[in-house]
């Protein structure tokens, strides 16, 4: 009887090894698209963080309150919330911060989540503020100058590459916090980051969001999705 029940336990605990998924993911809603973004366990305290906050509903209502075309869009400002039509957004916060988790493997390419912040000397992120990047293509030129001028380092060659064919924002690499990246519906950073802006970079019409966490039956079965759609890929 004791080995029965040993075996079933070993089992169950198999399987619920199995059944769990290898990252959190949250589904990001607004009027523009809908996209599915995937946090690195490589920044556990930003992932940690934003799952929080997801979970309190923190960001449902808040806009993308900045949005520049080529570059990336920003949102997640808790004074957004029924902010008055033309209002400066941008400065309000939680009262904390979450310390820089600097990945030399997480770089800025296209779609990335990363965590926006002042100009507070040990480069804290805000809690709730985030953007995700759009970004455009670079040369090799373009590249080089970043490197000699912003960056004061060398860009990997693979991350060069990928620069250069998916495209990015390099001159933010080391200084603001990647920790998550869209797999799932990178159309909607497009299609928000053209639409008509007015002052201080905020869209005209306002783009709401509701961001939820995928639970574990819907993670798992995107992960599938995404293994299959890289094994077609690299065929």
């Amino acid at each position: 009887m004791k080995k029965i029940l040993a075996f079933i336990l070993c089992l169950w605990a198999f399987t619920a090894t199995a059944a769990k998924p290898r990252h959190q993911y949250v589904k990001l809603e607004t009027g523009m698209g809908t996209c599915i973004i995937k946090l690195y366990n490589e920044t556990p305290l930003h992932r940690d963080n934003f799952i929080k906050l997801v979970k309190k509903h923190v960001f449902d209502g808040t806009l993308f309150h900045r949005v520049i075309s080529n570059f990336m869009i920003q949102g997640g400002d808790p004074d957004s919330k029924n902010a008055m039509p033309g209002a400066m957004l941008g400065e309000g916060d939680l009262g904390y911060t979450v310390p820089a988790e600097f990945r030399d493997s997480l770089f800025h390419k296209k779609g990335v989540l990363a965590a926006a912040r002042d100009d507070n000397p040990e480069k804290a992120s805000s809690a709730s503020q985030f953007y995700l990047v759009q970004g455009k293509k670079f040369t090799d030129e373009q590249l080089n100058s970043v490197e000699t001028n912003r960056l004061k380092a060398k860009i990997p060659d693979w991350q060069r590459a990928i620069y250069k064919s998916i495209g990015g924002t390099p001159h933010l690499d080391r200084t603001y916090t990647v920790y998550g990246e869209v797999v799932k519906g990178l159309e909607m950073v497009d299609s928000i980051a053209v639409t008509p802006i007015g002052a201080n970079d905020r869209p005209v019409t306002d783009i709401k969001m509701t961001v939820t966490v995928l639970k574990r039956r819907e993670a798992r079965r995107l992960e599938k999705e995404l293994k299959k759609l890289s094994l077609i890929t690299k065929l």
